[in-house]
């Protein structure tokens, strides 16, 4: 399947279900803005990118794990706002990355026939 797909396929899958997990916690943070002693969280992600990127996790990537760690002192609404809207947009740049691999091997299937 690598000689189809690549590990592109799988990195994009894989930053698809981070930027997924990051839009939740995102979403707690903004829901608990009024929550006594709540502190904001993020999640943990870039290592393994670049593991992933680099090609340390070998054949397969499979499922990452992401570590969720206390990202400050006191929800700022404008701050996980703009995490919202980022990470948004990177969500969004990672659908119009694997709809462009799928369409360039949907032309290379048709070519071929």
């Amino acid at each position: 399947m690598d000689a189809l797909f690549g590990k592109t396929i799988e990195m994009l899958s894989a930053v698809l279900d981070f930027r997924s997990e990051r839009h939740k916690v995102i979403a707690s943070n903004i829901a608990n803005i009024d929550t006594p002693n709540y502190r904001p969280k993020d999640i943990v992600f870039k290592e393994e990118l670049k593991a992933l990127i680099s090609n340390e996790y070998g054949a397969t990537i499979g499922k990452v794990d992401y570590e969720v760690i206390d990202s400050g002192e006191k929800v700022n609404l404008d701050s996980e706002m703009a995490k919202l809207a980022e990470n948004n947009l990177m969500h969004n740049l990672t659908v119009e990355l694997l709809a462009r691999k799928f369409r360039g091997l949907n032309t290379v299937l048709r070519e071929a026939k």
